[in-house]
């Protein structure tokens, strides 16, 4: 692992690894395993087979009664919801760059977290889900709304190193993933080179993993 930046470095640790519950194509779950890498903290990533319904078994229900992942464990802590977890993360064990406290900054990653739930999720997300999953959704609807969110998103970068400003912070943490795979979903990032080259910087980021990709929508030939 590369290593880490200093000013980014966690402020305390863990007492004992972190366990992640997640699949390893889950772009929610990977957001988690991406800032846990980030932040240099030990963790240990617990499989759910959700193939084999193993999210709707009821040992996985007592940590997380929605049946989806991630899902950390941290001591006694338990907490699902990737973009609630990392904030959880970013003010146990991050400093305030990640998750700044001036109002304008804060909000500025609270906009882009609602992106990622909102039109990311629905977008891009959704998108890859019908390729990479056979999911039955609106194809054509989630590729509609990506192709209207990426160029926003590309004119936003422009004026940006990162999606908050000037640094990381947790925003880039919950857009990356599923913007980076959006090509699997059948969406092309080449119209957008202010979005590519800002996936380029998060990636070349200390401690930053990639999640697998999958030979699917764009990637499929």
């Amino acid at each position: 692992m590369p290593a880490l930046n200093p000013a980014s470095a966690p402020t305390v640790r863990p007492t004992t690894p972190i366990r992640l519950y997640t699949t390893p194509l889950s772009g929610h779950g990977h957001r988690v395993r991406l800032f846990l890498s980030m932040l240099g903290l030990p963790f240990e990533i617990v499989p759910v087979d959700l193939a084999a319904g193993e999210h709707r078994q009821p040992a996985y229900l007592k940590l997380n009664p929605f049946g989806q992942v991630p899902t950390i464990v941290d001591g006694d802590t338990v907490l699902f919801d990737s973009n609630a977890i990392l904030v959880y993360l970013a003010k146990r064990y991050g400093n305030a760059s990640w998750l700044p406290d001036d109002p304008y900054s804060a909000a500025t990653v609270q906009r882009w977290l609602s992106l990622a739930a909102g039109p990311i999720a629905f977008g891009p997300c959704a998108a890859r889900l019908v390729h990479v999953f056979k999911r039955d959704l609106d194809l054509a609807r989630a590729q509609d709304i990506a192709k209207t969110l990426l160029p926003l998103l590309d004119a936003e970068l422009a004026h940006n190193p990162f999606a908050a400003g000037d640094h990381v912070t947790i925003a880039d943490i919950a857009a990356h993933t599923y913007i980076a795979h959006a090509p699997e979903g059948g969406v092309s990032l080449e119209p957008y080179p202010h979005l590519r080259a800002w996936l380029e910087r998060v990636a070349a980021l200390p401690g930053f993993v990639a999640m697998p990709a999958t030979k699917a929508g764009l990637l499929a030939a």
